[in-house]
């Protein structure tokens, strides 16, 4: 195969993957939006590794599409951050293994602080979804890489899960550009809101 076909060989899994979660989506994601919908506190999201790196992201587009939200390192948790979070704060963890021992030694502290738990994984199975309040769980074939070993498909997976949450959430609180220039007034996007 030429460079050009493994390139194409890896974006079409990943897509084909993301389709095939699509298509299987059950009443945990309708659950899931509920909690979040009734949230009095904010959405903190939870994770290590490139789970953690795909957290950032999520907590951001959460923020910026009007749902209050921040990330907080697993790790760092559970060495004084767990401070950050209130009884009326929903935590969204993600572990592609639900196993993930930072992520799981959370659950002690969350449990006694009382906040609501979703958890984004690809074991149904796992620790984790057997200790969350919902579990958004996903299924694909194998990672992209040619080990199959490196974080690809699956942090590309809870990535669009975490994208799916925050513009359904968006669409559902009503949110408007208007909204949005108010929490993104800078660069060409605040720009050409600034100009409507």
């Amino acid at each position: 195969m030429s460079i050009l076909d493994y390139v194409k060989q890896t974006m079409e899994l990943e897509a084909s993957s993301i389709k095939a979660v699509a298509e299987q989506l059950g009443d945990d994601y309708e659950e899931a939006i509920k909690i979040l919908q009734g949230c009095n506190g904010k959405v903190v999201v939870t994770g290590v590794g490139k789970s953690g790196h795909v957290g950032k992201k999520i907590a951001a587009s959460l923020a910026s599409t009007g749902t209050p939200a921040f990330f907080v390192h697993s790790t760092e948790g559970v060495h004084g951050d767990l401070g950050m979070i209130g009884a009326e704060d929903v935590v969204i963890m993600i572990s592609n293994s639900g196993e993930t021992s930072e992520v799981l030694s959370m659950l002690p502290s969350l449990h006694r602080i009382g906040s609501r738990k979703i958890a984004i994984i690809s074991n149904e199975n796992s620790t984790l979804a057997e200790n969350c309040d919902v579990a958004l769980t996903y299924g694909y074939e194998h990672e992209a890489d040619h080990l199959r070993l490196a974080p690809t498909t699956s942090s590309t997976i809870s990535l669009v899960i975490g994208d799916a949450l925050a513009t359904t959430l968006s669409l559902l609180k009503d949110f408007t550009s208007e909204d949005f220039h108010l929490y993104h007034p800078g660069g060409s996007l605040g720009k050409s809101l600034s100009n409507k």
